[in-house]
C-alpha cells in the first residue's frame, strides 16, 4: 500500500474552484494565470554555460595547481609542470560535470510531466499545452495518460493510478471521485491526484488545484535545483594540509635565499637554493596522487557493479554509517508474483490460478492482474467473455462471466476475485469458511503478502439476468502475492551489519508490510523497529537525538520526510549513504553523502541525482562497493603517510644544511632522481594493496569533523621524518669530513634517503603485490647503479660509496623500517577512523 498523499486547501485556493463540472472562462483563466503562472514545474537556466564556467573556476585546488605548474615551468622543471598541467583535466571535467548533473537532473524529471490536456474552457473542450493549464481548470485524463497538475476527481469509474514516481511503491491506488455536493476541502488521498503520476485504469475528470512548482512534483524539483555541492571532509583536509605546506616552503624558499646571501654565497647560490627547496618543498603529489587513487576507486567500483557518476564519492563510500533504503525495488524485485496458492478441498492450485485469470485482464496494466496471468499460463481452451464487472473501491472485487467452450455441461461461469471478506460473504458456506481461512489470510497478509480470495458460480438457464451475481458462490480458494527479496539482500544486510553500518529501511508501504520485509531481511534481528513517517517529523520537530540509530524501518513515510531523515542523520555526524529508484528519492539522494541509484529499474531523473549507480540493481552490491571505498580510503592514507614521511626529511635536510652553511645537499638534478622514486612509489604501490572483506569500522562514534590521520599517527609520521632526516644529516657530515669532500656527502645523503624510504614502503606495503616488491628492490638497485657506476656518478655530482657506507646507510633505512613499524596496523580499522 502506498503512503497517503493529500494537499491541504486554503480558503483562497477553495474560492478558485467552479462549481459542479464547470470549466472556465477566458476571462478567469486570465486571472489566474497572471496571479498563479503557467503550469511549468521546471525552468529553464538563462545562463547556463556562464554559470558552469563561474562554479568551475571557484575550485581552489584548481587554481593551486595551475600556479603550481606555472612555477616549475619557470623554473625549468618541464616534466613537472606537464604532470600538473595534466592532473587539471579530471579536476576541471569533475567540476563541470557536477555543474551538469544538477541541471541534467532538475531536466530529467520532464519526462514523468503531460505535455497537453483536454480541458473545458467557455463550455467546449479544447486540446492544449499542459504549461496553459491554471487552477480551477477541468480536464479529461485518459487510460495511461499521465495526471498535468494536482487536483481533485469529481467523476470517473474503476480509476487506479500509477503514483509510485511519487510515493516508489509499485501497487496500484485506487480513486474515487469526490461525490457529488462533498466539501473539497475534506477530499481524501483516494480523491486527489498529482501531477507526475498516472492513470492506469478508467477515465477521470479532474478539478486543478495546484499548478507547476506549487504541485508536489514541483517541490521535488525545487528540492533537486536548490541542492549545493559540499566538498567532502577528505578534500577539506587535503586542500587544508596542502596550503600548510605550501605556506611553509615559501617562507622556508625566502629565508634560504636570504640567509645564504648573508652568508656570501651569492645571488645564483642563494636562486638555485631557493628554487631547489621549492621543487622539494611543493606538494604537488598530494592532489595527483588523489585523483589518481579516484580514478583507479572509480575503475575498482565499476568491477564491482557499481558505476560512479562523482569520482570524490570514491573516498567518501568507506566512511557511510548510515544506509536509508527504500524497500520496493531495491531491497525487492519490484513487481508481483504469486507466491502461495490456498486451494479448497477438491481443487489444486493450478484450478485456483486458472479460475482467478478468468477474472483478470491484462489490459488494464493492473500488476495484480498481470501477476496472476502470468501465474496461470495460457488457457487450454479459451473461453468467450460475456461480461465484465471490474473492481471498485466499494465492492473489492472483479467478477466476469464466462460461457465455457468444448462442451462443458455448465455452459455459463461467474468467476470473482477480491477481498477475501467480501468474496468469501458471496460464499453459500457463509461464514464458515471465512472463519475457517481468517487465520491462514491473517497470517500471509502479516508476512507481506496481498491475498485475494477466487469464488466461482455456475449459471444455469434463468440464473443469471444480466447484473453481477451477488451470492451462491462456491469458494475456490485463496491466492497471495508478494513482491520478492532480491537474492543476496540479507547477506548484505547482515555484512553491513557487522561492519556497524545502520540499515534503515525507508518505505511509503503498510507498517504490517514494511515489517515483514525487514524481519525476513534480518534488520533489527530479524525484529524490526518499525515507526511511521508521521512519528518521524513528530520527533525531529521536537528536537530529540540518540533515538534514530534506535529504529530499522520509517513506513508510511514520504519523500519530505525521507529528505528530513538524511539531514537528522548527518546533524549527528553520521555518514549517509542513500538508495533510490524513484523521482521521489530525488532530494534525498542528492543530499546524502553518498546518493544510489537503481541502474535498471531507477528513472532517469534519480540516476542523474545520484553519485553511484548499481549497475545490477542489487543491493548486495553495495557492501561490496563500501569494502572496496574502505580499502581504497586505507591505500590512500598508505601512500600520503609515505609521501609525509619522505618529503619531511627531503625538505628539512634540503633547508637546513644550507642554512647551517653547508655547501648545497640537493642539486635539482638529485630533486628529479628523487622524485622519479617518490611518484611510481605513491602511486603504483599502495593503489594495488588487496582488497579485504567488509569489517567493522574504528570505534569512537561517527564523525563529520574527519582528520586524515589520528593525533597517534600524525606523531609516528613526524617522528619517522625526523629519524630520517637526523639520519641524513648525520651521514653527511660523516662523509663530508675534513676534506670537505661534497660529492661523496651528497651521494652519502642521497643513498640514506633513498633506502630509507625502501624501508618505509616495505613496511607500509608489507610488501603485498608484485609492484610493491618490484618498486622496492628497484629503488635500491638504482641507487647502487648510478652512485657506484664511476661515470654516472660524475654526471650526477655523486662519488661512489665504499662498503662501509653504503652499510651505515642501510641500518638507518632499517632503522627508518622499524619506527614506520611501532604503530602502524593497515587495513580499514585505520581506514576510517573519524578522529
Amino acid at each position: 500500500m502506498a503512503p497517503m498523499l493529500r494537499r491541504p486547501l486554503p480558503p483562497e485556493r477553495l474560492a478558485d474552484l467552479p462549481p459542479g463540472l464547470d470549466g472556465l472562462t477566458a476571462p478567469e483563466v486570465d486571472a489566474r494565470r497572471r496571479r498563479h503562472g503557467s503550469n511549468d514545474v521546471i525552468e529553464a537556466a538563462a545562463h547556463a554555460w556562464r554559470d558552469l564556467l563561474r562554479d568551475t573556476a571557484t575550485d581552489p585546488m584548481l587554481w593551486f595547481l595551475l600556479a603550481t605548474s606555472g612555477l616549475f615551468a619557470v623554473t625549468g622543471d618541464a616534466t613537472e609542470a606537464l604532470v600538473l598541467l595534466a592532473a587539471l583535466v579530471p579536476f576541471v571535467g569533475m567540476d563541470a560535470f557536477l555543474h551538469r548533473r544538477t541541471q541534467a537532473s532538475t531536466q530529467g524529471l520532464r519526462s514523468r510531466l503531460a505535455s497537453e490536456a483536454t480541458v473545458l474552457r467557455d463550455g467546449l473542450r479544447q486540446v492544449l499545452p499542459a504549461a496553459a493549464l491554471v487552477p480551477g481548470d477541468l480536464v479529461d485524463v485518459a487510460a495511461g495518460a499521465p495526471f498535468p497538475a494536482d487536483g481533485i476527481l469529481l467523476a470517473g469509474e474503476a480509476a487506479q493510478a500509477d503514483e509510485s514516481s511519487l510515493t516508489g511503491e509499485s501497487w496500484p491506488v485506487r480513486k474515487a471521485p469526490l461525490p457529488e455536493g462533498a466539501d473539497p476541502v475534506n477530499a481524501t488521498d483516494s480523491q486527489w491526484v498529482f501531477a507526475g503520476t498516472r492513470l492506469l485504469t478508467g477515465g477521470a475528470q479532474v478539478r486543478i488545484v495546484y499548478t507547476g512548482r506549487e504541485t508536489l512534483y514541483g517541490e521535488i524539483v525545487r528540492s533537486a535545483a536548490s541542492s549545493r555541492r559540499v566538498r567532502t571532509p577528505l578534500q577539506l583536509a587535503i586542500d587544508g594540509l596542502v596550503r600548510a605546506l605550501v605556506a611553509a616552503a615559501l617562507v622556508l624558499c625566502a629565508v634560504l635565499a636570504g640567509v645564504r646571501i648573508a652568508q656570501g654565497h651569492g645571488l645564483v647560490d642563494a636562486l638555485v637554493s631557493a628554487v631547489t627547496l621549492a621543487v622539494a618543498a611543493l606538494p604537488e603529489e598530494f592532489p595527483v596522487v588523489f585523483t589518481f587513487f579516484l580514478g583507479v576507486g572509480v575503475y575498482r567500483l565499476a568491477r564491482k557493479q557499481a558505476l560512479v557518476r562523482r569520482a570524490v564519492v570514491v573516498e567518501s563510500i568507506g566512511r557511510v554509517s548510515t544506509i536509508c533504503t527504500d524497500k520496493t525495488g531495491t531491497l525487492t524485485e519490484g513487481q508481483l508474483r504469486v507466491g502461495h496458492v490456498e486451494p479448497m478441498q477438491g481443487l489444486d492450485a493450478g484450478a485456483v490460478l486458472a479460475l482467478a485469470a478468468l477474472a483478470s485482464r491484462a489490459e488494464t496494466g493492473d500488476p495484480l492482474d498481470l501477476a496472476v496471468l502470468a501465474a496461470a499460463g495460457a488457457p487450454a481452451r479459451v473461453p468467450d467473455l460475456v461480461a465484465t464487472f471490474p473492481f471498485t473501491e466499494d465492492r473489492k472485487r472483479e467478477t466476469a462471466i464466462i460461457r465455457a467452450a468444448g462442451g462443458v455441461p455448465a455452459a455459463t461461469v461467474a468467476v470473482t476475485k477480491g477481498a477475501p471478506e467480501t468474496v468469501v460473504a458471496l460464499c453459500a458456506e457463509g461464514s464458515g469458511d471465512l472463519l475457517q481461512w481468517r487465520e491462514r489470510v491473517e497470517a500471509l497478509a502479516g508476512t507481506g503478502h496481498k491475498v485475494i480470495a477466487v469464488a466461482r458460480r455456475e449459471l444455469g438457464e434463468g440464473d443469471w439476468s444480466g447484473g453481477e451475481p451477488d451470492r451462491g458462490f462456491r469458494l475456490a480458494g485463496f491466492v497471495a502475492l508478494e513482491d520478492p527479496v532480491r537474492a543476496g539482500v540479507p547477506e548484505a544486510i547482515a555484512q553491513c551489519r557487522a561492519a556497524g553500518i545502520h540499515v534503515l529501511m525507508v518505505t511509503g508501504d503498510h507498517p504490517a508490510t514494511a515489517a515483514a520485509i525487514a524481519a525476513e531481511i534480518g534488520l533489527g534481528d530479524g525484529q524490526p523497529r518499525v515507526i511511521l513517517g508521521a512519528e518521524l517529523q513528530e520527533r525531529l520537530a521536537q528536537g530529540k537525538d540518540g533515538w534514530l540509530r534506535d529504529i530499522d524501518v520509517v513506513a508510511r513515510a514520504v519523500p519530505g520526510e525521507k529528505l528530513a531523515l538524511v539531514r537528522a542523520l548527518q546533524a549527528t555526524g553520521e555518514t549517509v549513504a542513500v538508495t533510490g529508484d524513484g523521482v521521489n528519492d530525488v532530494p534525498a539522494l542528492q543530499a546524502a553523502d553518498i546518493g544510489i541509484a537503481m541502474g535498471e529499474r531507477g528513472t532517469r531523473s534519480a540516476r542523474e541525482a545520484a553519485a553511484i549507480v548499481l549497475l545490477d540493481d542489487n543491493f548486495r552490491s553495495i557492501a561490496g562497493a563500501i569494502a572496496e571505498g574502505r580499502q581504497l580510503f586505507a591505500n590512500l592514507r598508505l601512500a600520503f603517510h609515505y609521501l609525509l614521511v619522505v618529503h619531511i626529511p627531503l625538505v628539512v635536510t634540503a633547508a637546513l644544511i644550507p642554512l647551517l652553511g653547508y655547501p648545497l645537499l640537493y642539486l635539482p638534478i638529485h630533486v628529479v632522481w628523487l622524485e622519479l622514486v617518490i611518484h611510481p612509489t605513491a602511486l603504483l604501490v599502495f593503489q594495488q594493496l588487496p582488497g579485504r572483506r567488509l569489517r567493522p569500522r574504528h570505534s569512537g562514534g561517527a564523525s563529520r569533523q574527519i582528520r586524515f590521520f589520528s593525533r597517534g599517527e600524525w606523531l609516528l609520521v613526524i617522528a619517522t621524518g625526523v629519524v630520517i632526516a637526523v639520519i641524513v644529516v648525520a651521514t653527511y657530515d660523516r662523509s663530508l669530513g675534513s676534506g670537505y669532500n661534497v660529492e661523496h656527502a651528497r651521494a652519502m645523503a642521497l643513498v640514506a634517503l633513498t633506502l630509507a624510504s625502501a624501508g618505509v614502503t616495505a613496511v607500509l606495503s608489507r610488501l603485498a603485490t608484485w609492484t610493491a616488491r618490484t618498486i622496492t628492490l628497484a629503488t635500491v638497485l638504482v641507487s647502487v647503479l648510478l652512485v657506484q657506476q664511476p661515470q654516472l656518478a660524475g654526471w650526477l655530482h655523486l662519488e661512489p660509496l665504499h662498503g662501509d657506507d653504503w652499510l651505515i646507510a642501510s641500518v638507518g633505512g632499517l632503522l627508518a623500517a622499524a619506527v614506520t613499524a611501532l604503530r602502524w596496523a593497515p587495513g580499514p580499522r585505520a581506514s576510517v577512523a573519524a578522529s
